[in-house]
This record gives structure tokens, sequence and C-alpha cells, in this order.
């Protein structure tokens, strides 16, 4: 492995190493365009990787020792314990660092100062040492309106039209990384720019990951006893009409969300789940009443990201390179500098939207119907899935097939 010139002209005996380092790694990272940073301790050498688009890249092997501690210098930085080694850690890059980074970066890096990410740094213990890894969060404006998140359009416009509901509960879901916080942030700004602060737009968030002038936000306690259903419950106090929760993760929180969804409020949230029908189904596993979720539930946005083609991809025809879509041909992969010889610049969604109040839905829903059943329902609805959405993709040639079983997996088939 070759490692990037991150280091170049720094000592590891010198004292300044760590922090030098570490300037410099966060600084090209954000220019990269990474989400993440990793840095996992080896016996004698600290890896370093980012994450660009979703998948981890190879940054370079660097030196480990007294000086040239980078853990403990972004331990510093965030506001953590250093003498504390043996349990995981989190917090936020201190704002004073952050604020001298942009100042000192102003007028030459790429992104212009206002726009660079919080940084969140967690650590966790392992036999080498601590481990590492940095998060940014979108900067401020990164997607103002849902027309820009790239959805195809008429999953766009039924996105666009939920919003304008006052009651009802809109569920995006898929695993971790798929974009579902960014969705729900454009959603309210979406609202935002529409009604003009009209409407009243609250949040409970763990954690707050963007601040959205015009919503009043609050990051969840557990600690403290202030949970997600917890907060829900106390809001329905503060005359909302609308209410992102961060996630569903227990029962209760759920019940809680349908609750004010069906007194009047529109209600966005996450969850983690595999398929549009698969959070209904789960939903009602998790001990919800049928009819609650039959009339609670307004929509399921089901989504991923996929990787898109940079320009140097190339098209093919060999059988085996199309990854058994049914087609004849399709872009692929290639690789260039422009696109770190990934063969890929950006990410973009792709989503299934399943309506609940529809004729064929709503019976499965309150006949407690298995996610296959839910699924074949909806299909007949005309329902568009992930895998249909993903071939579109291939067709039209911003991404390719192997990106997309990447994404999506090899059990996929076609029916």
């Amino acid at each position: 492995m070759k490692p990037m010139l991150i280091d170049g002209g720094l000592d590891p005996a010198d004292e300044a190493y760590a922090a030098q380092f570490v300037e410099r790694l966060l600084k090209a990272a954000i220019t990269a365009g990474a989400s993440d940073v990793h840095l996992q301790p080896q016996a004698d050498r600290l890896l370093v990787r980012w994450r660009l688009d979703g998948v981890l890249q190879p940054v370079g092997e660097f030196p480990r020792g007294r000086r040239a501690d980078v853990v403990t210098r972004l331990k510093v930085m965030a506001g953590l314990l250093t003498y504390r080694t043996e349990v995981p850690q989190e917090g936020r890059v201190r704002a004073e660092w952050l604020a001298n980074a942009k100042k000192e970066s102003s007028g030459t890096d790429p992104r212009s100062a206002d726009s660079w990410p919080e940084m969140r740094v967690s650590t966790f213990p392992t036999i080498h040492g601590e481990r590492a890894v940095v998060r940014f969060f979108s900067g401020k404006g990164r997607w103002e309106r849902v027309e820009q998140l790239g959805f195809d359009t008429d999953v766009t416009e039924a996105l666009c039209t939920s919003l304008s509901a006052t009651s009802g509960a809109l569920v995006v879901c898929g695993p971790a990384g798929s974009g579902k916080t960014t969705t729900v942030y454009a959603c309210l700004s979406e609202i935002l720019a529409r009604d003009g602060g009209a409407r009243s737009l609250v949040t409970l968030e763990d954690p707050v990951e963007q601040v959205l002038p015009g919503v009043s936000q609050s990051q969840i306690a557990p600690e403290a006893g202030f949970d997600f259903a917890t907060g829900v419950r106390s809001l329905m106090r503060q005359d909302p009409d609308v209410i992102l929760i961060g996630e569903i993760r227990d029962r209760a929180t759920v019940e809680a969300a349908l609750t004010a969804s069906l007194s009047g409020h529109l209600v966005l949230t996450t969850f983690h789940a595999g398929s549009a029908a698969e959070a209904v189904t789960r939903l009602a596993d998790m001990g919800v009443e049928p009819y609650a979720l039959r009339s609670g539930l307004r929509a399921v946005l089901s989504q991923r990201l996929l990787r898109i083609l940079c320009a140097c991809s190339q098209t093919t025809r060999e059988p085996a390179l199309l990854a058994g879509f049914p087609l004849t041909s399709a872009r692929i992969a290639t690789g260039c500098p422009d696109c770190y010889h990934s063969g890929y610049r950006g990410r973009r969604p792709i989503g299934e939207w399943l309506e609940i109040d529809h004729e064929g839905i709503a019976p499965a829903v309150l006949a407690r119907s298995d996610t296959e059943t839910l699924a074949r329902r909806a299909q007949a609805a005309g329902f568009t899935s992930l895998l249909e959405r993903a071939c579109q993709a291939i067709q039209t040639g911003w991404t390719s097939p192997q990106e997309v079983r990447r994404v999506l997996g090899w059990r996929a088939s076609w029916q």
C-alpha cells in the first residue's frame, strides 16, 4: 500500500507531528468528499482509510509512537478523556478548532468555509490500541429541496405530495448509510420553503446532524429519561404541525409516532428495514395493532444509494460483466485520476414508494400479511421495486451492474 502525501515532510519524532498530521488528513478527506475516516491501529503502524461514496478506500499506513499519537490528538479536539483508553468514547470536534480551520482555509479550499462539515469522533478499544472513526456531517445547504435528492420523478412527486398532508406518518427505511437522514432533512427543508414558516416543525434526533433554521431541533438524552417515545408524548403539548423522529427503535416509539399521526400531526421518521413491505411487517411484528398501522401510516419510502459512474466508464456486452441482469449491454467502471481510480464519482438514490391507503395494500396490512404477500399485492398495484429501479438505472447508464449487486446483494433475482 503506497501512502498518500499526507505526512510528506513531517517528522514522526517531532512534538507537532500528530497535530499537523490530523489537520492535513481531515482537510484532505473533506476535499476528497469522504464521509468517514477510519484510523485502525496495527502492531507498529496506523492503518488509515476513508469512505468515498459509501466504500472504504485505503489512504496509507503511517508511523505510531508517543509523538505520533494521532488518535490522542483527535480525542483532544473532540473533548474526550485522553486517559480513558479502555472504554469507547464519542464527541464532536470542538467549535474553536473547526472555526480556526475554516478561517485558515478560507479562500484556498475548494469548498467555502461555511460549507465545512461538523465532525464527530468515536473511539473504541482494540488489542493494539484505540481505533478511531471521524464522521463528517453534511454542511449547511447540501440538500435543500426534495427534487435535489435525485430520485426518479414519480417518487419525487409522491414524496412532495405527501408532505402537503396535515396528518399521517411517513417512514423512510433502508440500512445504515442509505441516505435516510438526508432524505428527511430535505423533507423538512421542502416544507419550510413551501409554507414559509406557517407550520411548526420540531425534531427529536440522536444526534442532531445538521442545524436547520426555522426548525426546533432537540437531541434525546436516554440517560436522563428523555428518549424518543417520551419526547413525542411531550411534544404533543407543544402544538407542532410536523414532527421528525430521528429513528424508530422500539414499540414505545412507534406507538407514540402513530398516536401523533392520528391526532393531526405529520410525522417523519426513519426505520431500519430492507424493503417497504418489510418495514410494514416489521412494524407489525413490534406489537403495533394492524388498525393503527392502517390508519396512521401514510406511506413508506425504501431507498438505497448507488454510485454514479465516472466519465471514464466503458460499455460492455460480456455476459459475465452483466451480473445476471436481463440486458444486452451496460456501462461498467474502469477508473481514472478524477475518480481516484474507483470508477465512480458521487452517489444517487433509488427508491420504492408504498402507499398504505391503497385498495390492494390496506386489507393486507389489516390481515397481518407477511412480507412476501404484501410485496405481491404491491406489485399488482403497480409498485416499482428497488431491483426494478436499479435495472432502469443500469439501462440509463448512470451506474453499473456490479454496483447494483454490491448494494442490493447477489441473492436479488429477477422473477
